[in-house]
């Protein structure tokens, strides 16, 4: 793990557009609304037939909606947002995370086409190229905002595109159920007694990513700033994290170290919160580890009990949740909770959303084989 660079040396990093689709609607304004309301977004699965299966529900958009117009739409929407010009759509990069794409022949779901998916989407929205795609699993959008974020700081960059995108499909959908990670109570219960799983959700989203100096340059008013981000690895289990948290305390304390933030100036976690039993119980001995005497004062929730996981797009979905809990002071409810498992003591938003006026908050999130990343916010 690489120290960060001091913060004098490295550029700021501010956010000036964003646009998220889930279960809730297209736009960011249907996320903020379902966020203040509180109410899960699952139902029953009418995209493709559940019968055979144990679980029936997810959260997901009516219809049978296409990635590749859906990643279209809210890259538009957030460089519109962002104020950006055509010639500076046409100077700025697209990082993409991305699942596969049901709508695609299975022949052409290869990591080739992968790429030449990112080249469409930012040929589709004028921008310079994809140079990167992303597809590890649930850390996939995280780390694409942390390198945007790394290619902005170091001055690489002006600015960076970031996008990303899961949508509700068949074989993930029989692939989980089989695995009985699916939770077929119908309700995702992040870090609660009785929790018997995860949910899926549809997740689309798009940020724009710039040097803080450019968006002043040009007038543009920032939505909040990206202070920190950290990307570690624990190897302890292809499917399972360290039960002590390791690989996500040592995120989360890179990302805090980059951000020059200590623990206790930490408002709020958003957390990865899938609702298994060994995802809950090892980030909450994470969030113990890093932060410490602060870890039961730090208000959590997972808006996964919200929004189902979207997979490949959570880092960048739960990223615009982020941003909104800082905008509106609003700390989005921990859902379905039925009460404390004792191997997740946190202070957790249950009931209802809490009113808190935040100055920083943290996203974490872990994948398959042991990846982790934490990125720290602050209001704008």
């Amino acid at each position: 793990m690489t120290a960060p660079r001091p913060t004098a040396e490295r550029a700021a990093v501010v956010v000036t557009g964003m646009s998220v689709t889930t279960a809730f609607g297209r736009g960011t304004d249907r996320l903020r609304q379902a966020l203040a309301a509180g109410q899960p977004a699952f139902t029953e699965v009418t995209r493709f037939d559940v019968g055979r299966r144990r679980a029936k529900r997810a959260a997901h958009l009516p219809g049978a909606p296409v990635l590749l117009d859906e990643l279209g739409d809210v890259l538009t929407q957030a460089i519109g947002q962002a104020g950006l010009d055509a010639a500076a759509v046409a100077r700025t990069p697209l990082l993409c995370a991305r699942h596969s794409d049901p709508s695609w022949p299975r022949e052409r779901q290869e990591d080739g086409h992968a790429a030449a998916t990112g080249s469409a989407l930012a040929a589709r929205a004028g921008l310079r190229d994809a140079p990167r795609t992303y597809t590890n699993a649930c850390v996939a959008a995280s780390t694409a905002l942390a390198d945007a974020a790394a290619l902005i700081a170091s001055g690489r960059e002006e600015r960076v595109a970031v996008a990303a995108g899961y949508l509700v499909d068949e074989d993930v959908f029989a692939l989980f159920d089989a695995g009985r990670a699916l939770a077929d109570d119908g309700a995702l219960r992040s870090f609660s007694a009785g929790r018997r799983g995860l949910l899926l959700g549809d997740g689309v989203a798009a940020v724009i990513l710039e040097s803080a100096t450019a968006a002043e340059r040009r007038g543009a008013e920032p939505l909040a700033r990206l202070l920190g981000w950290g990307r570690a690895g624990d190897a302890h289990h292809v499917c399972q994290p360290h039960p002590e948290g390791l690989g996500m305390a040592r995120a989360l304390a890179a990302a805090l170290a980059r951000a020059d933030r200590a623990p206790e100036e930490v408002d709020y976690l958003n957390a990865h919160g899938t609702g298994t039993p060994y995802n809950d119980s090892a980030e909450a001995a994470a969030v113990h580890l890093a932060f410490g005497a602060h870890a039961p004062k730090l208000p959590v929730s997972s808006t996964k009990s919200l929004t189902g996981h979207t997979l490949e797009a959570s880092g960048l979905v739960e990223f615009a949740v982020s941003v909104l809990v800082l905008q509106e002071g609003l700390l989005p409810v921990n859902a379905g909770y039925t009460g404390q498992d004792p191997a997740c003591r946190l202070d957790l938003v249950t009931e209802a959303p809490r009113r808190l006026q935040p100055a920083t908050v943290v996203s974490l999130n872990a994948a398959f084989g042991g990846a982790n990343t934490a990125l720290v916010l602050g209001a704008a």
